[in-house]
């Protein structure tokens, strides 16, 4: 009994010190949020700018993001996680000052939407920023066998804040406009910051000299292509579930994406020891096969209920997939580029959620809106078999 106390205790201890870096995680997807919903109808509404110029100047933080990814990975692997952080959370403070200041000049509409770009510019340069370094600074902590439970319990903070900052943006801009949830942001920033100041800087030990981020990125590209497949499906949902619904008469199309939500989290809970256990290619295996049934589902589903079924199936098999297949990307980096590596496998999902809108667009507007959950399972299947096909490869070697 004391042993298994003793066992317990361990894995609590665990728990709550990976909590402690991937909180600025949290803090900053929680900044993210707050904007999500309220800044496209703030430019097409109130500046009077056309949906067009609005989805450009939304789509200029993904574009942010990804070119800071690489250089993210460089600083955690020269200096350490922590001077990431602190600039990722520097970033997400000047994005809330941008936004703070373009309400005061929104009477002058192209400087106040030239403020929105820089906002937007300045919040992807800080999600570029905080991707890879709390989940680093997490697995330095926590040690290198708990790098599954580091990257399962960040994206839960990741989608978590997501959930969170949302509706509070939403009720902040109806309440008070875009400035009070400008102001929010700088401060949850500057907390952020101040926060990150009082903890220890945990660098990796490794002498080992670095690779370049390329040769890094072709490391971790099987597992990355197999990553932006399954984000297809979680993107399809996200993306255009409220179309699909509304497209066949059916209401409530966010209890759709809650029960994937609920689902998603619920999975990396209950299941976040499968991949120690059993290995990330064969949990990731097992997670592209459920996301593809799920999605089967709604496809053939002709009730509420049943693409309810659906989505939960869905969010159940895409919850792994991302720490599973993250795992086997990073164990092949050298330790001197853990950072890097990280970065540059968080780059497949930004593609493949950028990629998302247009691709499976294309789909409903030329095949009709009843095909995008079958093109989005065919995409997450051939993940699967992409997965199956580096299993036996290095089963091989």
């Amino acid at each position: 009994m004391e042993a298994e106390s003793g066992i317990k205790a361990a894995s609590s201890n665990i728990v709550l010190t990976i909590i402690g870096y991937v909180k600025f995680t949290f803090i900053g997807y929680f900044t993210i949020g707050l904007s999500l919903g309220v800044l496209p109808v703030f430019i097409h509404n109130q500046l009077g700018y056309s949906a067009m110029i609005a989805g450009v100047v939304i789509s200029l933080q993904y574009l942010s993001t990804f070119l800071f990814r690489g250089f993210a990975g460089k600083i955690i692997d020269r200096k350490g996680p922590k001077p990431a952080v602190l600039i990722s959370m520097t970033g997400f403070a000047i994005s809330g000052l941008f936004l703070l200041v373009a309400l005061l000049l929104k009477e002058y509409r192209e400087i106040c939407l030239l403020l929105l770009a820089l906002t937007r510019l300045a919040t992807g340069f800080g999600e570029g920023l905080i991707g890879a370094s709390p989940i680093t600074w997490a697995i330095n902590a926590a040690g290198e066998h708990n790098t599954a439970k580091a990257i399962s319990f960040n994206g839960i903070a990741s989608y978590g804040a997501l959930a969170v900052g949302a509706p509070v943006g939403i009720l902040l801009g109806n309440a008070y406009g875009i400035g009070s949830i400008g102001l929010v942001a700088l401060i949850v920033g500057l907390a952020g910051y101040f926060l990150a100041q009082q903890k220890q800087n945990i660098r990796g030990d490794s002498r080992e000299p670095g690779k370049s981020f390329l040769a890094v990125l072709k490391i971790v590209a099987p597992y990355g292509i197999g990553l932006g497949l399954g984000g297809l499906g979680f993107g399809a949902i996200s993306t255009f579930i409220t179309l699909y619904y509304a497209y066949l008469n059916w209401t409530n199309a966010v209890l759709c994406l809650s029960v994937f939500s609920t689902f998603f989290i619920l999975g990396r809970l209950i299941f976040a020891d499968a991949i120690n256990n059993y290995g990330g290619l064969k949990t990731a295996m097992v997670c592209l096969a459920t996301e593809s049934i799920g999605l089967m589902i709604l496809w053939l589903a002709h009730s509420q209920q049943l693409a309810l079924v659906g989505a939960g199936v869905t969010g159940l098999g895409f919850s792994l997939v991302f720490p599973a297949l993250g795992v086997e990307a990073v164990k092949l980096a050298p330790a001197s580029n853990k950072g890097a590596a990280l970065g540059a496998y968080g780059l497949f999902i930004d593609v493949s959620l950028g990629l998302t809108g247009p691709l499976i667009g294309g789909v409903a507007s030329n095949f009709g809106m009843l095909y995008i959950f079958p093109f989005s399972m065919v995409m997450v299947f051939i993940g699967f078999v992409l997965c199956v096909v580096v299993n036996r490869q290095r089963k091989v070697v």
